[in-house]
């Protein structure tokens, strides 16, 4: 005779079922890209203020024709609504940091706060790709420490997106799941390489005079 007892969910019902946990690599991966971020944002931001106040000054970072800052921070590009963009970098990875911080330290983000990190990644990451297009084709210049945020912004939103993956706060089929954990590291490497590749082409002939 049945006693009504409730048979013990299988593995992938355990695997995939949503958690507000939290894992150990996420929050280092929020620490390091955060403070990177923030560094690369500081610094921007800091020769945008100078630029401002004295046209002629040269940041650091104008190493040459092709690698250079000044011109991209002084472009319409860079105060894209009306105030220079490292200033959107110095506060969203300062909040990554201090979350990620939280997540090592043992705190349970809610589902909810894992979507809206994940959304806010994505808006950072088309942004940056945005960005990206306008300094290879439109202003044609390499900014080295926009790179560093280009850099920071890619792997924090994909492995933000693993996260919520895993943890089932995004919905995705049980093999894409699979796919995405088992070769994420090398898929960031792939999404680095394509851009790598981009402004190898882009830039060539600056590249090849300096073999």
């Amino acid at each position: 005779m049945s006693h009504g007892t409730t048979p013990a969910p299988d593995a992938t019902t355990v695997r995939r079922r949503p958690s507000s946990g939290t894992s150990r690599r996420t929050g280092w991966v929020m620490i390091l890209t955060g403070v990177a971020g923030w560094l690369a944002s500081f610094q921007l931001a800091v020769d945008a203020w100078r630029l401002l106040k004295d046209p002629a000054y040269q940041p650091p970072c104008n190493i040459s024709p092709v690698v250079s800052c000044g011109s991209v921070m002084s472009s319409p590009q860079g105060s894209l609504f009306g105030f220079p963009n490292p200033l959107l970098g110095l506060g969203a990875f300062a909040a990554v940091t201090a979350l990620g911080v939280a997540v090592l330290a043992g705190a349970r983000l809610h589902r909810r706060m894992w979507l809206v990190l994940d959304a806010g990644a994505l808006v950072g990451v088309v942004f940056a790709h945005w960005l990206i297009a306008q300094s290879l084709y439109e202003l044609n210049k390499l900014c080295p420490y926009c790179a560093v945020v280009w850099a920071a912004t890619i792997a924090l939103f994909w492995y933000l997106t693993l996260h919520c993956l895993e943890r089932g706060i995004l919905p995705a089929p049980r093999g894409v799941v699979d796919i995405a954990r088992d070769t994420h590291g090398m898929l960031l490497g792939a999404w680095y390489g394509v851009i790598a590749l981009l402004v190898l082409i882009r830039f060539w002939p600056y590249w090849s005079s300096l073999l």
